[in-house]
This record gives C-alpha cells, sequence and structure tokens, in this order.
C-alpha cells in the first residue's frame, strides 16, 4: 500500500488537494498526473489556479449541488473546462450539501442576535448530538451511491473519462471533498483493482488534509457557542461513512462491477478503457 501523505499538494486556497496517481491497483498503479480530487474550489487565488495549470489540469468536474455553486462559483483559471454534475440534486437539503455553513451563525455576514443563538445551539445539539450526525451521514452515503441524481451525476463523470477526450487530466470535487468526492475516488480506486485498505487509507487521508479548512469554521462556531465537538464530526471523515456506502452499492448492485454497468449503465469496454487510461501496468 502506497503512503498518501506523499501525494498531497499544499496549495492555500485549494484545500483537500492530492492525486490519485501512484496508488497502487492489481498488476500497476494509478497514472500520475491524470485524476486530482480536492474540496471546494470557490476562493481559488491566481498562484493556486496557476499551480493547478502547472499540474496539467485542465477539467474540473464540479458534484455540488446548484445551491452550493451560486454561494462559492469554482474560480477555474483560464484553459480549465469545468463540468457541472450535481450528485445530490435529489436530496439539496442533505446535510453532505450544507457542510460548508454548518453551524456558522453569522457566516455570511448577518447580524445574529443573542436568542437566535441559543435557539441555533438547540438546534445543532438536537441534529449532531449522540453521535446522531455521523449516523446522517452515513444514510447520505448511501443516497451518493444509489439516488437517481446521484447515479446520473457519476455516469456522466465516467462517461466522460471514457470520451475521446477523456485522457485531459481532471480535478473532481465537492464543497469539502470528502463524501461525494470520496465516492468518486472510492469506486474508481476499487474498479481498476485497488484494494480495500488502500481505499479506505485515501479516504481517511482527507482528516489530516481537511484541517486547514475546518480549524477556521470550528473556532468560528466555538466564538459563536457552538460546541465545536458536535461539528468536528460531521466535517471530518469515518471509516463507517465508506463502509455505509460500500454496504448500500453490494445490496443494491452486487458488486462494485455491478454498480458500474447495471447502476451507471457502463459498458464492459467503457469499464476496460478506465483501466486502459488510468492505469500503468507492471
Amino acid at each position: 500500500m502506497t503512503d498518501t501523505v506523499d501525494r498531497r499538494i499544499p496549495l492555500a486556497t485549494v484545500p483537500n488537494l492530492r492525486t490519485l496517481g501512484g496508488l497502487p491497483v492489481a498488476g500497476g498503479s494509478v497514472a500520475d498526473g491524470m485524476l486530482f480530487r480536492s474540496a471546494t474550489l470557490g476562493a481559488v487565488s491566481e498562484h493556486d489556479g496557476a499551480a493547478l495549470v502547472d499540474l496539467g489540469i485542465r477539467r474540473v468536474v464540479d458534484f455540488r449541488t446548484a445551491g452550493e455553486r451560486r454561494s462559492a462559483p469554482d474560480r477555474l483559471p483560464a484553459g480549465v473546462t469545468g463540468v457541472d454534475l450535481d450528485v445530490l440534486g435529489d436530496h439539496a437539503r442533505d446535510l453532505s450539501a450544507s457542510l460548508a455553513h454548518l453551524g456558522m451563525p453569522g457566516a455570511e455576514g448577518r447580524d445574529i442576535t443573542e436568542e437566535q443563538l441559543v435557539a441555533i445551539r438547540q438546534q445543532m445539539t438536537e441534529l449532531l448530538g449522540d453521535g446522531r450526525g455521523v449516523q446522517i451521514l452515513q444514510d447520505s452515503n448511501r443516497l451518493i451511491v444509489s439516488s437517481d441524481s446521484a447515479i446520473a451525476a457519476f455516469r456522466g463523470f465516467y462517461e466522460g473519462l471514457t470520451a475521446p477526450d477523456g485522457y485531459d487530466p481532471t480535478l473532481f470535487h465537492c464543497t469539502t471533498g470528502k463524501d461525494r468526492t470520496g465516492w468518486a475516488a472510492a469506486s474508481f480506486l476499487l474498479l481498476v483493482g485497488a484494494d480495500e485498505e488502500t481505499v479506505m487509507a485515501d479516504y481517511l487521508q482527507t482528516n489530516v488534509d481537511i484541517l486547514p479548512m475546518i480549524e477556521p469554521m470550528l473556532e468560528r462556531a466555538e466564538r459563536n457557542g457552538v460546541d465545536s465537538s458536535l461539528i468536528r464530526p460531521v466535517l471530518t471523515v469515518h471509516e463507517s461513512m465508506l463502509q455505509a456506502a460500500l454496504d448500500e452499492m453490494r445490496k443494491r448492485f452486487g458488486s462494485i462491477e455491478g454498480y458500474f454497468t447495471t447502476g451507471l449503465g457502463l459498458s464492459d469496454a467503457q469499464l476496460a478503457q478506465l483501466h486502459d487510461r488510468f492505469v500503468t501496468t507492471g
């Protein structure tokens, strides 16, 4: 299993960015410089935009809802094409689509009264206390596998990778780069022959890479009297979340190959293309 830390790309305004290149799969490894994952690109600086171009990235796939995109549109450098694929369109109020502002009273510059703060604190406790937040995200990860909008979005994602221009190095992301993005990475890696230990290690790497993004959010929550211990579990990842997605995949489709063929409707030829394009053998 490859050390996931070596794949991190530290850009201040592109949180949770790393390449999938170099991860071991059956008979080889994921090709370098082809697939990248990250959190939001809504605040990319000119310097970091140039760095993305230097990495060779020419296409960015955005898995966020329309509301998330309106709130923080991707800032893409010239020469990079954006593709919007709304995974949670059927469930736009799902917690995974609301993490950017979770527990952040006043985050949008509005004045918040003490009475409103008290109400928010109570709501947060009722929503997320006693492990309920993690349970909600387990349910969300099931939706990310099997809801109609998720099936359509991931079909579009993989059809893009097998299209004539699918060789273009691609970055895919959502808001925090952990749930929708996490399933995109996990499903790809499993399909091309990574073992579950490797897949889980990449998934859990987010808990390290996302810290610069979530620490200010946790501090702001504390300043507003919201217990950050309620929020931290849903701003990070847990094995049980990915396991919920894997269990849903097997329940609905039997195997990862069944997910791609029966679920997403890809052909055997397209599955072979994914392997041929994105795996270096030997």
